[in-house]
């Protein structure tokens, strides 16, 4: 089973910037896609965005234009560049690594917008 591990996520004020990283215990050419999702409280989880093995990506209405999603093959990692913040974006982040039989997720790192 890969191990996904976020990290990057913490407290920002609105309109503030963070950076997530996803490192991955094995190659993400394994993987069809890399994504990021998030859960709010009370709230179901959510594609935020996702980049696959060519290099596409595709993105919730909610993050086009302030998100941006980067894979670093050499390193096995996954970045979720986040510009913009609102309180909206308020949610615990995960990492995926998808392929048709396989679809693992991390940990999470809490993101907090403070208004």
């Amino acid at each position: 089973q890969v191990q996904l591990v976020e990290s990057g996520g913490g407290l920002v004020q609105a309109g503030g910037s963070l950076r997530l990283s996803c490192a991955a215990s094995e190659n993400i050419f394994n993987f069809n896609t890399m994504g990021w999702y998030r859960q709010a409280p009370g709230k179901q989880r959510e594609l935020v965005g996702r980049i696959t093995v060519g290099g596409s990506t595709n993105y919730a209405d909610s993050a086009k234009g302030r998100f941006t999603i980067s894979r670093d093959n050499a390193k096995n990692t996954v970045h979720l560049q986040m510009n913009g913040l609102n309180s909206e974006d308020t949610a615990v982040y995960y990492c995926n690594a998808n392929i048709i039989t396989r679809n693992c997720w991390g940990q999470g790192t809490q993101v907090t917008v403070s208004s």
